[in-house]
């Protein structure tokens, strides 16, 4: 929402046209990003005029603030609503950058790879504004993840498996 949307549009604007089509996947109670993707999008179709992409709302997992035990039942349905959606798409790569969002679908990805039904790379990529600590999905996708990037090097000394590549949003 917001400043992740934001984040993962400016990695996106660095990717060429093999990357296509592009799913989006955001949260239902989500009123920003797909505005902002839409307008990303329809400017990515002045350079790439076969771009292509679509967009998908689940539940959201986990609400700000929300009690951690309401959030695992919130969390287990937008797993369940989510794995359709991935099954559906059956992704190459997942590229994530934060929201709660991400966890519901990375797992359903994971959940698909485990079922021999189509094996996704999950590239996660922390928010630039977490410069100590781990975002919650970053703390739960760090196992998960095949690629986990960092952009603050105090957070490659705390978590060895990822990797620095400086600020890159």
């Amino acid at each position: 929402t917001g400043g992740h949307t934001t984040e993962i549009l400016r990695l996106l604007s660095c990717l060429s046209e093999s990357y296509s089509p592009i799913h989006y996947i955001f949260a239902d109670s989500d009123k920003m990003s797909e505005a902002k993707i839409r307008s990303f999008e329809q400017k990515r179709a002045e350079t790439f005029s076969n771009s292509k992409f679509t967009l998908d709302c689940i539940p959201r997992s986990r609400e700000v603030r929300q009690s951690w035990t309401s959030s695992v039942v919130t969390t287990l349905y937008s797993i369940l609503y989510s794995l359709p959606l991935t099954y559906r798409l059956k992704p190459d790569l997942i590229l994530c950058n934060g929201p709660g969002t991400c966890v519901p679908v990375c797992v359903s990805a994971l959940l698909l790879g485990l079922l021999g039904i189509k094996r996704a790379i999950i590239v996660y990529v922390e928010s630039i504004c977490r410069v100590e600590t781990l975002s919650l999905s970053g703390k739960i996708l760090y196992y998960f993840s095949d690629y986990f990037i960092v952009q603050w090097p105090e957070l490659k000394e705390k978590y060895p498996k990822s990797v620095y590549l400086g600020r890159i949003v």
